[in-house]
C-alpha cells in the first residue's frame, strides 16, 4: 500500500479520535461549570434565607416562634411573632466581625416580663396621650392610664404584646417576613376594627426596612413606630460616646409629665441641637429633670411621606454606623433613661442606664389632642403606609 493511501484511510479515523476529544472535553467543561452553577445557588441560598424555629408557649399553650432573616452579606435579624418583637442583629464592625447591637432577651420568658418594651413594634398610638382621652366627631374615648397620669405606647397590652401572624417571604433584595394583625374594635379604648401588617425586610445593602400598612372601618387614631435600644459596640459600654446627628431644626418640648405644650421651639443654641454630629454624652448630663437624658421628639426636615435619610449613629471604635431613613415627620431620640440595672438581657449583660438608644420613628406625642399637629387619625376608606430604614454600613 503507498503512503498516500495509507494517509488518506487514517484521515477519518483521526478526525473521529478528535470529535470525540473535542466532545469528552465539552462535556467535562460543561459538568464542572453545572456543578459551580449549582454550589453557588445553593451557597447564595443558604445565605439569603429565612429559618423558622420554636420560641416557647404562652400562658395558654400558644407556642410562639422566632424568624431568623440572613441577607447575602452575613448579616442577621432574629423576629418573633409575639410582639414583632426584633431579638437580635448582627452587624459587621469596620474588620468584618459581626456582632449583635439591639438589646432584649434569648428567651420568650423574659419577654413576656416586665421590660421597656425592647425591639417592639409599637401601637396603636406609640409614645403619649394626654390623661388617656381624645375624641373623634365629637366623640370622646378613654384609654389605659399606664405611663401615670398618661396613656403610653398602645395601654397595657400594646401591638408589643400581641401574636402576629407572620408568613415568609423572598425578595429580590433580600429575605422579608410579613406579620399581619386585626386589632379589634375598643382594644385597649381605641375605636375601629384595624388590619395591619408590617413587613421587615432584611436587605442585601445591610438594611433593615420596616414596612407598615393599615385600613379601619372607623376612624381612629394611629401612631406605629418600632421601639429597638441600639448600641453600636454591642454592649461593651454605654452609648453615651455614640455621636449623633439629627437633621430637625426644631423639636416638640413637652411639660413635667412629658406632655407636648404646643410649641415647636428651634434648636439652636440648646442642648437638643443634633443638626451637626454630637456625642450623646456631651450635654446628657446637663438635661433637666428626672431620671434625666434625652426622650425627646424632633421635628425632622422633609417634606410630609417623603422618605429620607433623618438620623445617623456612628460609634467610633467599632465603626459601625446606622443611618435612619423615614416616612414620618419626626423621630423621638430616647437613651434609655430609666434602664436601672432590673433587666438582665442576652449574654447575662445588665441593662443600665444609657445603656441603649432608641430612634423611634413617628408622628408627634398627643397628636389627637393637638390640632396644629400633622394629623394620626386613619379614616373608613383611607389606606395607612409607612416606611422606616434602619441601613449600616462602616467607616
Amino acid at each position: 500500500m503507498s503512503m498516500k493511501a495509507f494517509s488518506n484511510k487514517l484521515l477519518p479515523d483521526r478526525i473521529i479520535l478528535i470529535c470525540i476529544s473535542v466532545l469528552i472535553s465539552t462535556l467535562m467543561f460543561v459538568g464542572c461549570n453545572t456543578g459551580q452553577t449549582t454550589n453557588e445557588t445553593k451557597q447564595t441560598k443558604e445565605k439569603m434565607e429565612i429559618t423558622k424555629e420554636p420560641f416557647g408557649k404562652i400562658k395558654d399553650g400558644t407556642e410562639i416562634y422566632l424568624f431568623t432573616l440572613q441577607n447575602d452579606q452575613g448579616m442577621v435579624a432574629k423576629i418573633t411573632n409575639y410582639g414583632g418583637i426584633l431579638t437580635e442583629l448582627f452587624v459587621p464592625d469596620k474588620d468584618a466581625n459581626f456582632e449583635d447591637v439591639v438589646l432584649g432577651f434569648d428567651n420568650l420568658e423574659d419577654y413576656l416580663g416586665d421590660h421597656p418594651h425592647f425591639g417592639g413594634t409599637i401601637g396603636r398610638y406609640g409614645n403619649r396621650i394626654a390623661k388617656g382621652k381624645f375624641s373623634i366627631d365629637g366623640e370622646e374615648y378613654t384609654l389605659a392610664l399606664n405611663n401615670g397620669e398618661n396613656h403610653l405606647h398602645g395601654g397595657i397590652e400594646g401591638f408589643d404584646r400581641k401574636i402576629w401572624d407572620a408568613e415568609s417571604v423572598e425578595t429580590d433584595n433580600g429575605p422579608a417576613l410579613k406579620l399581619s394583625y386585626l386589632s379589634e374594635d375598643m382594644e385597649e379604648g381605641y375605636p375601629g376594627n384595624l388590619n395591619l401588617t408590617v413587613t421587615y425586610t432584611l436587605t442585601n445593602n445591610n438594611a433593615l426596612k420596616i414596612d407598615y400598612e393599615a385600613v379601619t372601618d372607623k376612624a381612629t387614631p394611629i401612631n406605629f413606630t418600632h421601639h429597638s435600644y441600639f448600641n453600636l459596640t454591642a454592649c461593651k459600654q454605654d452609648v453615651r460616646g455614640h455621636e449623633v446627628m439629627i437633621d430637625a431644626d426644631r423639636y416638640v418640648i413637652v411639660d413635667e409629665s412629658l406632655i407636648p405644650t404646643g410649641d415647636l421651639p428651634v434648636v439652636e443654641g440648646t442642648l437638643m441641637d443634633f443638626t451637626t454630629p454630637m456625642k450623646i454624652g456631651a450635654r446628657i448630663d446637663d438635661i433637666p429633670g428626672v431620671p434625666g437624658g434625652y426622650d425627646h421628639c424632633y421635628v425632622v426636615n422633609k417634606e410630609p411621606g417623603e422618605l429620607k435619610l433623618i438620623a445617623k449613629v456612628a460609634e467610633p471604635e467599632s465603626g459601625r454606623v446606622m443611618e435612619v431613613y423615614s416616612t414620618e415627620p419626626g423621630v423621638q431620640l430616647y437613651t434609655g433613661n430609666f434602664l436601672d440595672g432590673s433587666n438582665v438581657g442576652k449574654n447575662d449583660i445588665v441593662y443600665h442606664k444609657h445603656y441603649g438608644l432608641c430612634l423611634e420613628t413617628q408622628h408627634f406625642p398627643d397628636s389627637p389632642n393637638q390640632p396644629d399637629f400633622p394629623s394620626t387619625i386613619l379614616k373608613p376608606g383611607e389606606k395607612y403606609t409607612q416606611s422606616t430604614i434602619y441601613k449600616f454600613v462602616t467607616r
